[in-house]
């Protein structure tokens, strides 16, 4: 299926499938398939197929259903929330990386740009804290 949404193209055929999940039977009119695919440029987006009394029904007349499709833009956090609920733990970690189990004291190596005054400053508040520059900014968050 393509899509054009908001000026941007989805499409089903270019983009790489990365899950999917489905409720019921195909020959329920309940059922649907959603399916979470990665496009080129990064962006996420689910394409579902359902049933005429699923969450994809189409209105074909008064009082009238019939299955339908559709393609929703998602963003990396919709992404994840969906891969979360619809995927297993192992499938997860292959699309957003490896999750650790709870709090843990690993670390990680940011590299980022500011100016000089903001830089001193937080190197000053640290000093008068007796804190390292990195609890400092920890302790913010």
């Amino acid at each position: 299926m393509k899509k054009i949404i908001s000026g941007k193209l989805y499409d089903t055929e270019t983009a790489k499938e990365m899950g999917q999940d489905s409720y019921l039977y195909p020959r329920d009119f309940g059922h649907w398939v959603e399916t979470l695919y990665k496009k080129r440029t990064g962006e996420y987006f689910l394409h579902g197929i359902g049933g005429p009394a699923s969450k994809y029904a189409e209105s074909c007349g008064q009082n009238q259903w019939s299955g339908g499709e559709k393609i929703i833009p998602l963003t990396y956090e919709a992404a994840r929330a969906w891969a979360e609920e619809h995927l297993d733990a192992d499938d997860y970690q292959e699309i957003f990386g490896a999750v650790s189990e709870g709090e843990s004291d690993e670390r990680t190596t940011l590299s980022i740009s500011i100016d000089s005054a903001t830089a001193d400053r937080i190197r000053k508040e640290a000093q008068e804290k007796g804190m390292s520059v990195s609890a400092l900014i920890a302790s913010k968050f």
